[in-house]
């Protein structure tokens, strides 16, 4: 198969690449010219947006809205607390932690709702209870096991009871337990 080239190889491509400088050329001159106008604004002291700044109490010689602290509450959980300096002014305490009127124990304020104060009681009677009666437990096991001397499977069947209470006994016989199984009272 034999092909013939044509010997005339204008092309309208060198059209298109030369409008395609052109092109770029004047967005390159858009961009200088926009550059331009910002330097101007910026050295005539104008903005073109609004831009936040940060501004210190201090510096700005206005006392802060409020204050916030972590505390916690009646039942022991953490919580956000706010002062209302405004709030504290009227009634003329500031709402702060510090000294008591009586000057030995820190003061501390309720929160800002004006909620009273709950006082409750904890009371571990109950668990206290229990582990005695578990400590009973195993000094009669242990007792049984020394006068069972002979018979080996009542022996290894007393141990293996002993052993129970023993493990019950270590996880109950702590203040952790104490706390989480006390039975709580307000008064």
């Amino acid at each position: 198969m034999a092909m013939q080239v044509n010997g005339n190889y204008e092309h309208a491509g060198t059209d298109y690449a030369e409008k395609l400088k052109e092109k770029q050329a004047a967005e390159k001159a858009e961009k200088a010219k926009g550059a331009e106008a910002a330097t101007e604004e910026k050295s005539s002291g104008r903005l073109s947006e609004p831009q936040d700044e940060y501004i210190s109490s201090e510096k700005s010689g206005k006392k802060p809205t409020g204050l916030y602290r972590v505390g916690q509450d009646g039942n022991g959980n953490r919580k956000i607390f706010f002062d209302d300096p405004k709030a504290g002014q009227a009634d003329g305490k500031d709402g702060r932690l510090g000294k008591g009127a009586d000057g030995k124990g820190p003061r501390v304020s309720g929160d800002s709702q004006g909620e009273p104060e709950e006082k409750c009681v904890a009371n571990t009677d109950k668990v206290d209870r229990e582990i005695k009666k578990l400590k009973e437990e195993k000094q009669q096991l242990e007792r049984q096991i020394q006068s069972a001397s002979g018979d080996e499977k009542k022996i290894r069947e007393l141990e293996k009871k002993l052993t129970q209470v023993e493990n019950e006994l270590s996880q109950k016989d702590n203040d952790t337990y104490r706390r989480q199984n006390a039975s709580v009272s307000e008064l």
